[in-house]
């Protein structure tokens, strides 16, 4: 099964109103990962996964292709220890 890890993401582009944080949740059920999404004031969305190093890495494939109406610009990936503190994935307001 692997390491647990843990990725934060910042997706930009054409990432909100399209079902995006819908879509992730998705994607992270189908991998098994847990943690959260959200919308950001800047436009862009957030998404935290920790998981199995493999899941995390095929939720990050999925963020950065999105949702069918998304136009993902950029991803930003930043590495974080894993906290345990996630039993799911939910989106967040």
């Amino acid at each position: 099964m692997g390491n647990k890890i843990a990725r934060r993401f910042f997706i930009s582009g054409d990432v909100q109103g399209v079902g995006f944080r819908f879509f992730a949740q998705r994607a992270a059920a189908r991998h098994q990962v847990v943690g959260f999404v959200k919308n950001l004031e800047d436009g862009r969305v957030e998404a935290l996964a920790e998981g199995p190093a493999q899941s995390v890495e095929a939720f990050r494939n999925e963020l950065a292709t999105g949702p069918r109406f998304s136009s993902v610009g950029y991803l930003e990936e930043l590495h974080l220890e894993p906290s345990g503190r996630y039993s799911s994935f939910r989106i967040e307001q």
